[in-house]
């Protein structure tokens, strides 16, 4: 593969050609979160924690009771969390310590986090707060059971579609949708998309 005229490749797969942007300016000090569960989709973890950490936030990933799991394609959380990140409590989130969540996809993953009523209302406090909330593939079914998306434009997995509609959201289908402090996309070839939309949030 061959360098991109904006970076180099960072990340290739079946799904995504992710490239590696240089470090942001003014972001000194921020924290973000990654939250996911048993089952995640590989690359939908992997890439932003990546991403977020070379562009200057300190990453969290947290999990349910702190728990090392696989994603679909058995890749070990515990991989992410040893070079990028530091492991921490899902169910022990403070909004005030970020200014950044993530949730990821894969249908198994999200399916797990919505079941967790201390995720739902951190992601509750941190939209109160206007704080980023950004997900992506599967990842709204987490924003829509936290009771966060009505009158929104939501993108995600076609296969959401009529959930976030129902939900009273607009599904939106472009690779990634900025709707106020909401940012969400809709498959992992969109993660590049996605970060550039994250990212954009924390420019001066």
């Amino acid at each position: 593969m061959t360098a991109h005229k904006q970076g180099r490749l960072l990340f290739y797969n079946r799904h995504s050609i992710c490239y590696y942007f240089p470090m942001l300016k003014n972001n000194k000090n921020l924290r973000a979160v990654v939250i996911t569960a048993e089952g995640f989709e590989d690359e939908e973890v992997i890439y932003p924690v990546i991403r977020l950490k070379e562009a200057g936030f300190a990453v969290d990933i947290a999990t349910k009771d702190k728990k090392l799991v696989l994603g679909r394609l058995n890749f070990p959380l515990e991989l992410i969390v040893r070079y990028y990140g530091t492991l921490v409590d899902a169910t022990k989130l403070d909004a005030k310590n970020y200014e950044l969540v993530l949730i990821p996809g894969g249908f198994e993953a999200p399916d797990r986090m919505r079941q967790v009523p201390e995720i739902l209302e951190f992601v509750r406090r941190m939209h109160k707060q206007k704080k980023i909330v950004s997900a992506f593939c599967h990842g709204p079914w987490v924003l829509i059971s936290a009771g966060i998306v009505k009158g929104k434009k939501i993108a995600g997995y076609i296969g959401i579609k009529d959930d976030i509609n129902n939900a009273g959201a607009t599904y939106t289908d472009l690779p990634a949708v900025i709707d106020g402090n909401i940012i969400t996309a809709r498959h992992p070839r969109d993660v590049g998309d996605l970060m550039k939309a994250i990212f954009s949030k924390f420019k001066k």
